[in-house]
């Protein structure tokens, strides 16, 4: 008797099916060493098939430059110097100008309330006005325009250049190890500039998941806007500890050792929302290494500057603008004989206090959602009971006021810079996860995970540190 044979074709279910198994008992680089085996057979038949004539010393000059950068040995080493090299620059660089565009801005506001005085407009209108809203604006723009100016040009030649995409070589087997993408090592990249830019950035992610993954750990990467906040505490509290040729040394130290810590907190919750709320696999891509490139000043000028800074930038005077007004208002509106920012800071207090801060902080950071730029101006304000955001001539007053008449201690420096990396991102940032999301629900995560994470550590540094007795 002849077997019946069934040709009935399988069902796609059953196919997937088949397919994932089969896939299980494939090795971890079998994807890889697919790949090396079709460019190897690539490289065979276009030997056999292509004559070179000529120089090829150019091309080899460029193999020489990837085995250095793209090295498991160097790569990271060479990125971090590069890396330190772009802050160093902004950071050097914006000074200046940041500081002459303040002293612009603040007297065409000194005219301004001089021209309004010598018309007699009521003084809380002029205050509103030019101390809060216009403040708030001028404040923003010195900090965060120059900063803007110079990282994203130099970013964009390393883009322009072809380095980037060897960066996220050298960053991809840490990426995937968390479950994430190795292009989110230029996303995060971007971060440093702004964490809306970095935000936007995710488009060049193709898998939905992973772009997800990306948009919401970018801001565990502190922007320029945060920089101000941990240059500050860290030459008051750190560089001050060293010899006065080495405190601007132990500064940035301080600040890269920070920046490396956010790092390592945006794998950490890479990894963790991976395994958790959006579960599952890396996807894998092939990444070809484009040649070396010379960079084109137009595209550099336009994209860097137009379509990068000047973006972010009036996203963020949009969003400040209303902050400048909300500080005003709590610094100038009493309710007995204090007025509606001390009697907020001494509600914050018992919470601010457990986890190593206290509440003029916890106040400062809620008034500077809009902006981070604000955050220094409006501690010293808040600290000082001024009516509108202020400065100090210099960081020797500033630590008179922090340390010996506020009480910090390097707990309360340690934990603020703790803070300031891990918090909630700005409104701008905010907005920008859920114009690129379409979801309030993913916005609402991409701004309270930070926000947890910060309270979590920080209350568990604070609470460690004083079982120590340390920083009491």
């Amino acid at each position: 008797m002849s077997e019946t044979i069934d040709r009935t074709p399988p069902s796609p279910d059953e196919v997937l099916a088949r397919a994932r198994e089969l896939r299980r008992q494939l090795s971890g680089g079998f994807r890889e060493e697919a790949v090396k085996s079709l460019y190897a057979e690539a490289e065979r038949v276009a030997r056999r098939a292509v004559s070179q004539d000529g120089d090829t010393g150019a091309l080899a000059f460029e193999q020489r430059i990837d085995r250095l950068v793209t090295s498991p040995w160097l790569g990271l080493p060479i990125m971090l110097v590069l890396l330190a090299i772009v802050f160093w620059l902004t950071i050097a660089g914006a000074n200046v100008p940041s500081a002459l565009l303040a002293q612009a801005l603040f007297w065409v506001e000194d005219q301004a309330v001089a021209l309004f005085d010598a018309a007699g407009v009521p003084w809380w209108i002029t205050g509103f006005v030019w101390h809060g809203v216009y403040r708030g604006l001028a404040w923003v723009v010195s900090v965060m325009l120059p900063p803007m100016a110079i990282f994203f040009p130099l970013f964009t030649v390393f883009e322009d250049l072809g380095y980037l995409p060897r960066v996220a070589f050298n960053l991809d087997f840490l990426f995937r190890r968390a479950g994430a993408h190795g292009k989110q090592a230029l996303t995060m990249a971007m971060g440093f500039g702004c964490n809306a830019a970095g935000v936007i950035a995710t488009r060049i992610i193709d898998s939905p998941r992973e772009r997800l993954v990306a948009i919401l750990t970018n801001n565990f990467v502190p922007c320029n806007g945060r920089f101000p906040t941990l240059i500050m505490l860290g030459t008051i509290f750190v560089g001050a500890s060293f010899a006065p040729a080495f405190a601007s040394v132990a500064a940035a130290a301080a600040v890269v050792g920070v920046v490396i810590l956010g790092i390592g907190f945006t794998l950490l919750m890479s990894w963790l929302l991976s395994r958790t709320i959006l579960r599952g696999e890396a996807s894998a891509f092939t990444l070809e290494l484009p040649p070396y490139r010379r960079p084109d000043i137009g595209r550099i000028f336009y994209t860097s500057l137009i379509d990068r800074t000047l973006f972010v930038l009036y996203r963020a005077m949009w969003t400040a603008a209303p902050a400048g007004a909300v500080i005003w208002l709590l610094a100038n509106i009493y309710w007995g004989d204090r007025t509606l920012a001390a009697i907020t800071a001494s509600w914050l207090d018992p919470l601010g206090r457990a986890i190593g801060l206290d509440g003029v902080i916890l106040l400062t950071y809620i008034i500077a959602i809009p902006a981070n730029e604000i955050v220094v101006p409006t501690l010293v304000m808040a600290y000082m009971g001024a009516g509108m955001m202020t400065e100090m001539e210099g960081l020797a007053d500033l630590k008179r006021l922090l340390v010996d008449q506020q009480g910090w201690t390097t707990l309360t420096a340690v934990n603020l810079m703790l803070f300031s990396l891990l918090h909630n991102p700005c409104a701008t940032t905010i907005v920008t996860i859920y114009k690129e999301t379409l979801s309030t629900k993913w916005a609402a995560v991409g701004a309270l995970l930070p926000l947890g994470t910060a309270f979590l550590v920080c209350f568990l540094t604070a609470t460690v540190a004083r079982a120590l007795g340390w920083g009491i």
